[in-house]
């Protein structure tokens, strides 16, 4: 068909489009590029229950894979990764059924209209899987703090309880505080536990101010204090709190790795789980779009009557 003369066929690009086309055939035009939102809910109602029915069927997979009688069992890990690929299988599989639902019952013979109602079935049920996914985790970690808020209050009511329990017992009995001092003093060989316990706290807090004045001055007091309350020579004191803050600067340096550790664990996990989640999303979409355009419905053309 040969395009009529006009200012934009010939280079202006702020003139209108002219069609050569009938109002009619415009108009019939337009309604076969128009959205039918009942077909695209008719798509996202099979495709969430295609999802479902595939997780269920994996889920039951991954349940009888598992034997509490042996040790054969696949690791957490491993448990974790196959249903991650089988969440994303599942996806895809779901969008393309629900974008060719979409694209038969829109009615619309062409393609490319089509595929935009498959597209958009998918993008309604992966914001509804998106929501309910939040809604459930959000109602998880709702549970358990709840649970540990709760636990936290019956310790704390117990320990109340306790000790409005002991109070009395106490003051009746003045020796009960001198014998669980007795008790500490033959456990540890200290003779004053309550100093020994003030002075360590004065060492801690200064070797956590990184003063090496104040550091220095913790180190000597805490030496000296030990050497008291143990009966040991001053050098030997020393020698035991040099020791003791070596073991404290192990253990520390230990825990700081470890923290590392799972720092990089944790996002490395986070970031594989993000790239997952982009890449299933992407497929999805493309499950979509081509399963909507290969449910188009053929155009149908009318024959004339013979004479």
């Amino acid at each position: 068909m040969d395009h009529p003369d006009t200012p934009r066929n010939r280079g202006d690009k702020d003139a209108p489009h002219v069609s050569p086309v009938t109002p009619a055939e415009d108009a019939r035009t337009v309604a076969i590029n128009q959205i039918s939102w009942s077909a695209v809910f008719a798509g996202v109602a099979i495709g969430l229950i295609a999802q479902l029915l595939l997780n269920m069927l994996g889920l039951g997979l991954g349940l009888a894979t598992l034997d509490p009688g042996t040790a054969d069992n696949p690791s957490a890990s491993g448990f974790s990764i196959g249903a991650a690929i089988w969440w994303t299988v599942s996806g895809i599989i779901a969008a393309f059924f629900g974008g060719w639902v979409a694209g038969r019952t829109s009615g619309k013979p062409k393609e490319s209209t089509g595929g935009w109602h498959g597209l958009t079935a998918w993008a309604v049920t992966s914001l509804i899987v998106i929501y309910l996914l939040s809604s459930a985790v959000t109602s998880v970690i709702g549970g358990a703090l709840g649970a540990l808020s709760s636990a936290a209050g019956g310790v704390g009511r117990t320990a109340a309880t306790a000790a409005a329990t002991a109070a009395p017992a106490a003051a009746n009995n003045p020796g009960a505080l001198g014998q669980v001092g007795e008790q500490i003093k033959d456990a540890t060989g200290i003779e004053d536990p309550a100093a020994m316990a003030k002075t360590a706290a004065t060492a801690v807090g200064a070797a956590a101010s990184g003063d090496p004045q104040q550091q220095a001055q913790a180190r000597e007091q805490t030496a000296q204090t030990t050497a008291q309350e143990q009966n040991v020579p001053l050098p030997q004191a020393r020698q035991q709190v040099a020791q003791q803050e070596q073991q404290v600067k192990q253990q520390a340096e230990e825990l700081k790795q470890k923290a590392t550790q799972a720092a990089e664990t944790a996002s490395t996990a986070a970031s594989a789980a993000a790239l997952l989640a982009a890449i299933s999303l992407m497929l999805g979409a493309l499950a979509g779009w081509f399963g909507g355009r290969r449910g188009a419905p053929h155009p149908t053309v009318t024959g004339l009557p013979r004479p």
